[in-house]
């Protein structure tokens, strides 16, 4: 969203957020499938068909879903993406919510201490 706020354009935005999340998605799918995947070695009977079932489902949001029909939705949604109720809007200000870091560090301000190697002993 903060890239649709910078240049206004669709297009960039989502291939941005697509670019900047990516790997992170697909290593935590792959993380979780493998768990639930392990599910399948138990002897019961009901652990391993909720493992396999997770396991694919999980696998199937991280490529079908999240790869292709996400983008492809939100290229055709265009602006609606990044729209709001008012509701939520309004709670949105009123909690003081922003993607903005409290504070901004000065530049320009020396760290608060110096690191030091230990000294060697002997």
């Amino acid at each position: 969203k903060e890239e649709y706020e910078r240049t206004g354009d669709n297009l960039s935005s989502v291939t941005l957020g697509i670019e900047r999340t990516g790997r992170l998605i697909t290593g935590a799918a792959l993380i979780m499938a493998t768990v639930f995947f392990s599910f399948g070695l138990a002897e019961a009977v009901v652990i391993k068909a909720i493992g396999l079932g997770m396991g694919l489902a999980v696998l199937v949001d991280a490529t079908i879903i999240r790869a292709l029909l996400v983008p492809a939705t939100m290229r055709l949604m265009g602006g609606w993406n990044w729209w709001a109720p008012e509701p939520l809007a309004r709670l949105h200000r009123r909690l003081g919510l922003s993607e903005e870091p409290f504070y901004a560090p000065d530049p320009a301000a020396p760290p608060p201490y110096e690191a030091t190697p230990p000294a060697r002993r002997r």
